[in-house]
């Protein structure tokens, strides 16, 4: 119970802070830097905005994808394991499924331009990011230990 409860509250956290910035960006928040603008995009694809010629469909895909990874997380038993970086994983995913379902695509606030002028992301995107590293981080550097 205790694990659900960590996947669960990271989750809500991570969901909540996800929304809560992009509303500030969607109510007009901006701010200009040198390398880094904060300012308001909306991303009708996934990274890079690639797939975003599959329109309406895109957001049902990733529907279906996260919870083939919830069913996937439970039914494994991954949960045990990976209950903080599952919470990240799955938070920032239904952060920006939210986003394709509420507005007008994923809201995207952080455009960094310093040498390239294509790489803009949000909370979300980080969260998935982190969660990404920390499982590859505990399944090379802290295997499990076999139960012989």
């Amino acid at each position: 119970m205790r694990v659900f409860a960590v996947f669960f509250l990271v989750l809500l956290g991570t969901f909540i802070i996800d929304q809560n910035i992009k509303t500030l960006f969607v109510e007009g928040y901006y701010h200009a830097g040198e390398c880094i603008d904060l300012e308001l995009h909306y991303n009708k694809g996934v990274a890079f905005s690639m797939f975003a010629f599959l329109g309406s469909y895109l957001k049902w895909i990733q529907v279906l994808l996260v919870g083939v990874l919830l069913f996937v997380i439970f039914k494994e038993g991954y949960l045990k394991r990976y209950a903080f970086p599952a919470g990240l994983l799955i938070g920032g995913a239904l952060g920006n499924v939210y986003d394709r379902f509420m507005r007008e695509g994923v809201v995207d606030y952080v455009a960094w331009h310093c040498g390239f002028d294509y790489a803009v992301f949000n909370f979300a995107d980080v969260a998935i990011d982190i969660a990404v590293v920390l499982i590859v981080i505990m399944v090379y550097f802290f295997p499990e230990k076999s139960r012989d």
